[in-house]
């Protein structure tokens, strides 16, 4: 925009406000936006004396503070118009150019900081009016006739024609159209110190015409080259003229600039091609969509999904076994089964890089250490760790995520997991997994058989990413509590790790390197301030929790620190001693007492075992005779456990002549009522493991010989008297050893199971392997009832006495 006015007179001294990028010509009217310090002295300078100052351009435009040197000599003299100060504490002017002047010498360095640089300035002569010549008049019209071939080309302000139509001085329609061109900075200001009008505008007009050549052969190009380049090339060529137009016009598109971003986060992200190609599509759709639009967001999410997921990131597995084993032991007490499947992957992997990751599922009970254990992993082979908990998960999308259709759609909880870790390989754990329920939304249960199957999870789909995603790399570890819950075809897919409870020598050892040193830590204690015995932590562990982890026993720890504590906080630091008979001033009466059998054998009372979720537990069987017939169960037995006592009462009718006896005896159990009860009437039993010492109770009252009190048994029987094999061996002998039993009856088939009981157990138990119901009878009767034994080894079951046509009829 230009305007002219009456020029006053130019005083010799002004500030200099110097440009960075541009030259203003006389005659314009723009708004400067003035942000350094010198600047805004400047135009605080001239505001508070004739309003002038001098616009000089900037020989380089990236010095922050030029120097006198750094300034061009010559630039324009300017009106400041109007001031305004913005927020950020800068300020926008309005100048008017109004004549050219000349440095002749810097007389105020300015060399206190924020103060004015002042030069001594000399006016140049204005553009005077000329006598018409040809020349003069024929530059005008080609000037002018230039101008308007360049405004579509260029997209000129289109008043630039309006403006010009009405210049007719050489000197003015020159620097009119300089202003307009956008040149380089160089040549505005070559243009600017030319003095004599003709010139000026020859040099314009030298100007224009490159400009419109230029202008000219890249419509040409563009239109010849539209056909043949390809679609990519063609995108990188437009987008390119874009960026130039806009940082021309000092303007960026925000679409732009968001796709712009898009590309560069997925040029590192390092895609499969699949994904690459899927990717870029969105960001095409992005670029053509509003983008305050519904689908604009939903698209960004997803791109936001892809560029954030780790597609070829992994962390670096750390090999050393020594190391990761010694990670482990310090960790984790005992478990040697899992450090020992953990240790012989790392092995693997050293020797063979590309191993895919086991599918390991840890069963036991709670407070054995499982999840702990998980990251314990993660930590000896250097990996992330992501814990996701399956508990009450009924919604299949939250395994395979939603689909893109859907209002709020995210990936599911495998891929979150995986954007959380950073890494294509943590040591992924998917807690409690036998909690997963289903209902109309799908099975969970049924959308995890392809994450966890080897030969699929390479390429897992998610409904929100619907893109393949390689999981081979990851280490999934799944918890239970339970086997039974989970389905088959899960179950089948992965490796499975019993872990058993503890005994309670070692839940002290695990007490005194883990738990007692973590509660007086977060009790703000020392370790010199309380004191704890060995014995004092095994009562604890005996007879203050009934548990196969070491949950309740951190639990009565946490309590017992709590009270020193308190005790410190009232200003007692004195150390405390926890010993066996202080424990019932901290944590009272011990709510278990452990269970100590007779000492003296008794008729028609059998220790049995069982196995429960806490662990082992000590099952005392008795049985007695009463009037009438028939066999009463009591106790709450479940039907399995029913049936046992059928079978057992079955065989035991059916030996006790083999056994030697009378007549009578046999009638003992043939009419009278056997009652079968098992204390803790209040709690649910069920399984058949009972079914040998249910048989050796009866068949001890009926031959009248005792039990003896320091025998335990497990095992199921046959109505043939064989034993058959149970689970849970280890569990069942940790509970017989806390009950002071020493000698264990168990399956021959079992056998292999005693094995992988830890040596120290071994050796404080006895384990007794028989097969069949004679040798159960050898061992646990306090004198042999001298039954009779076939070659074969089974019990020799005598045939029927004859009875008379009724009864026989009546059976």
């Amino acid at each position: 925009m230009a305007a002219q006015s009456p020029r006053p007179e130019v005083p010799e001294e002004l500030p200099v406000l110097p440009l960075r990028e541009f030259v203003v010509f006389p005659y314009m009217v723009l708004p400067l936006l003035v942000a350094r310090d010198r600047s805004m002295a400047a135009v605080d300078d001239a505001l508070a004396g004739n309003r002038m100052l001098l616009l000089v351009a900037q020989r380089d435009p990236v010095i922050q503070d030029p120097e006198p040197e750094d300034l061009h000599s010559t630039g324009t003299v300017a009106m400041v118009m109007r001031t305004v100060r913005t927020d950020d504490g800068r300020m926008k002017v309005l100048m008017q150019g109004l004549g050219k002047a000349r440095i002749e010498s810097h007389i105020d360095q300015g060399d206190s900081e924020g103060a004015a640089r002042r030069v001594r300035v000399s006016s140049l002569r204005a553009d005077a009016e000329e006598e018409w010549c040809v020349e003069a008049e024929a530059l005008v019209r080609a000037v002018k006739g230039r101008v308007e071939e360049l405004l579509p080309l260029k997209n000129l302000p289109p008043e630039v024609i309006s403006v010009t139509t009405n210049v007719d001085h050489p000197g003015r329609l020159a620097d009119l159209v300089a202003s307009n061109l956008r040149l380089r900075l160089g040549e505005a200001q070559e243009v600017l110190e030319t003095q004599d009008s003709l010139a000026r505008l020859r040099r314009v007009d030298s100007l224009l015409r490159r400009e419109l050549e230029v202008s000219t052969m890249q419509a040409e190009i563009q239109s010849q080259a539209a056909e043949e380049m390809s679609r990519g090339e063609r995108e990188v060529f437009l987008r390119e003229q874009l960026r130039a137009i806009q940082s021309e016009l000092g303007e960026v598109d925000p679409r732009v600039e968001e796709s712009d971003e898009y590309r560069a986060k997925l040029e590192d992200a390092n895609l499969p091609a699949e994904a690459r190609e899927e990717a870029g599509r969105q960001v095409q759709r992005l670029e053509r969509m509003h983008p305050d639009g519904p689908e604009a967001q939903v698209v960004r999410n997803y791109l936001d999904c892809i560029v954030e997921l780790p597609w070829a990131r992994s962390s670096r597995d750390q090999l050393d076994l020594a190391s990761a084993r010694e990670i482990l032991d310090a960790d984790h007490a005992h478990l040697q089964g899992v450090k020992d499947r953990i240790l012989e992957f790392l092995g693997v992997r050293k020797l063979r890089r590309d191993s895919r990751g086991p599918i390991l599922c840890f069963v036991g009970p709670p407070g054995v250490g499982k999840t702990s254990l998980g990251r314990s992993i993660a930590r000896a082979m250097g990996r992330e760790f992501v814990r996701i908990s399956l508990g009450g998960v009924r919604d299949e999308a939250e395994i395979r995520g939603h689909r893109r259709t859907y209002v709020g759609a995210m990936p599911g909880r495998i891929l979150q997991g995986l954007k959380q870790a950073g890494t294509n390989n943590p040591v992924f754990m998917l807690d409690e997994i036998d909690k997963l329920g289903a209902d109309f939304r799908g099975d969970p249960s049924a959308a995890l058989l392809e994450v966890l199957d080897p030969e699929q999870n390479a390429k897992f789909s998610d409904h929100f990413l619907n893109l393949p995603f390689d999981l081979s790399s990851t280490l999934f570890i799944a918890t239970a509590n339970l086997m039974d819950p989970i389905p088959a075809a899960l179950r089948d897919r992965m490796e499975v790790i019993r872990l058993s409870g503890y005994m309670p020598e070692e839940k002290v050892k695990i007490a005194r390197s883990f738990l007692i040193p973590r509660q007086i830590e977060e009790h703000g204690l020392r370790e010199d301030q309380v004191s704890w015995s060995d014995q004092a932590v095994l009562r604890i562990a005996c007879e203050y929790t009934h548990e196969a982890g070491v949950r309740n026993l951190e639990r009565q720890l946490a309590g017992i620190c709590r009270k020193v504590a308190r005790r410190a906080a009232e200003g007692d630091s004195s150390p405390v001693s926890i010993t066996r008979r202080t424990l019932a001033r901290y944590l009272g009466p011990p709510p278990y007492q452990v269970e100590v059998p007779s000492k003296e054998g008794e008729i028609g009372v059998v220790n049995g075992l069982a196995w429960t979720e806490a662990g082992g537990e000590l099952l005392h069987v008795e049985v007695t005779l009463a009037l009438g017939e028939g066999l009463v169960l009591t106790g709450q037995l479940g039907d399995v456990m029913k049936e046992s006592a059928r079978a057992a009462l079955s065989y035991a009718r059916s030996v006790l002549r083999d056994l030697g006896e009378s007549d009578s005896d046999d009638a003992t159990l043939s009419k009278h009522e056997v009652h079968v009860h098992v204390p803790a009437g209040a709690t649910p039993k069920d399984g058949p493991s009972a079914g040998v010492a249910m048989a050796t109770a009866m068949l001890s009252l009926a031959m009248q010989i005792p039990v003896r009190a320091d025998v335990a048994m497990t095992g199921e029987i046959t109505l043939r008297g064989r034993v058959l094999p149970v689970g849970g061996v280890r569990e069942k002998a940790l509970a017989a050893l806390r009950a002071g039993i020493t000698r264990v009856i168990v399956p021959k088939s079992c056998m292999s199971d005693v094995a992988e009981i830890p040596r120290v157990l071994k050796r404080r138990i006895t384990f007794v392997p028989v097969s069949n119901m004679s040798e159960v009878l050898e061992e646990a009767l306090e004198r042999s009832p001298g039954l009779r034994r076939e070659a074969t080894g089974r019990t020799s079951v005598p045939p029927p006495p004859s009875a008379p046509a009724s009864a026989r009829a009546r059976r």
